[in-house]
């Protein structure tokens, strides 16, 4: 069975290589730094559209983000109304939410403001509003038939490069399994990358979302997927993230780290929105569903253990790697150098605070979550090495908090047993 099953998977792995190289090479018109906003907002204006709808969360309501985007709106001449409704890993119900808004407030445009989530909803409200209900005809690859409404994005984390792919990921409430929507059809029109608006995240918030757009980078590079030009964007992507991440988890004020962050996760993400990713991401994805972790935190957690599973079959692309960030000098072979850069990024994660474990595994759900890991990546990632069920659960175990060692019975003292009388004096 499971040979089959890996022959049907090299196959559905040629198979998404043709369709990647048939996919259009397009990108958002992109403004980048400090004016950046201001600049997207009268470009918006020149359009010529009417009324944007701002989809964002609460939380960037509360940090005054929305208030200073809307001022440049405002500033542009542009009418807009916002749907703040967006909350973490989004659902149906929420998308729909958006729509209804979208329609009642006359909106023929929408802007992303936020993370991935944020970016996520954006898109499918903005296909909504082009195609119509129900949003489930339009789940899988290239169901949007029509072209959304105008899209437009600004990232608040340096992470899900979403402002540059063509996906977008939506919970269903019922059944809490992730559904995707891959088309070419949803990618922005036009994106801001504002490194101002990047310098009040958290520390913990920049490392996570950090390390997410290195693993993007990372597992378009070793894909079977890649190409010469995906291969540059993710260099270019990891090079950034290895020289800046640690700059701005130490000083979140540091505006030339956030601008250099930002442009990773754009970097990765114009790499892996042609080639895909892989069992990392899979196994991220069933961290979430199980216990709400953050994306980007699970992708850092899992990714080393991926790479050390992936490595005999990847060792020559992890080489190539270990030798950008500068850790393959003296090395003696393409292996060696495989586990140099495999231990880099285990020391980049603990120079920005991500453990090595994820304490929220329980034991008991570790069947559970290979079996939904292995199905998601069976035939939609180009992953460079098979994993099985049993292999997956064995990494997953790994990356489970350890368990603690049993205790040797300890012996009764001599003076306290039966019989004993006291000490000797």
């Amino acid at each position: 069975m499971e040979s089959l099953k890996k022959l049907l998977h090299g196959l559905a792995v040629r198979i998404g290589k043709l369709v990647a190289a048939f996919l259009p090479d397009r990108v958002p018109v992109t403004f980048v730094g400090s004016d950046a906003v201001a600049e997207l907002c009268e470009s918006i204006a020149h359009s010529g559209v009417a009324k944007l709808l701002l989809v964002t969360d609460e939380t960037l309501v509360r940090l005054g983000l929305v208030e200073r985007v809307g001022a440049s709106l405002d500033a542009a001449g542009l009418r807009w109304s916002v749907y703040a409704g967006v909350l973490p890993d989004p659902t149906f119900d929420q998308i729909a939410a958006g729509y209804d808004q979208l329609e009642s407030d006359g909106c023929d445009a929408v802007l992303a403001l936020g993370g991935g989530s944020p970016m996520d909803a954006a898109k499918m409200i903005a296909a909504l509003g082009a195609n119509g209900r129900p949003l489930s005809k339009l789940e899988g690859r290239f169901k949007v038939r029509l072209a959304p409404l105008p899209l437009f994005a600004i990232p608040t984390t340096a992470g899900t490069g979403s402002e540059v792919t063509i996906a977008a990921v939506v919970s269903d409430s019922t059944s809490h399994e992730k559904k995707f929507f891959l088309d070419p059809k949803l990618l922005p029109l036009m994106a801001a990358l504002d490194p101002t608006l990047m310098s009040g995240l958290p520390p913990a918030v920049t490392a996570a979302t950090g390390m997410d757009a290195l693993t993007h980078a990372v597992e378009s590079f070793i894909a079977k997927t890649s190409t010469a030009q995906t291969e540059r964007y993710a260099r270019l992507a990891i090079r950034l993230v290895f020289e800046h991440l640690p700059v701005a988890y130490r000083d979140g004020s540091d505006l030339a780290a956030r601008k250099a962050m930002a442009l990773a996760s754009y970097y990765a993400g114009l790499a892996f929105t042609r080639t895909s990713v892989g069992y990392l991401h899979a196994i991220a994805h069933t961290f979430g569903a199980h216990y709400g972790t953050p994306h980007g935190l699970a992708n850092a957690i899992a990714l080393p253990h991926v790479l050390e599973f992936s490595k005999s079959e990847a060792r020559g692309r992890l080489a190539l790697l270990a030798d950008l960030v500068g850790v393959g000098c003296g090395a003696t072979s393409d292996a060696d150098k495989a586990d140099r850069f495999i231990e880099a990024i285990r020391e980049l994660m603990g120079e920005v605070g991500i453990a090595s474990h994820l304490d929220s595994i329980e034991r008991e759900d570790i069947g559970a979550i290979a079996r939904q890991a292995c199905a998601e990546a069976f035939l939609n990632y180009p992953v460079p090495k098979y994993m099985t069920e049993h292999e997956c659960a064995e990494l997953v175990g790994r990356i489970a908090p350890p368990q603690p060692q049993p205790q040797p019975e300890s012996q009764p003292s001599p003076w306290t047993s039966a019989g004993a009388i006291g000490r000797p004096g």
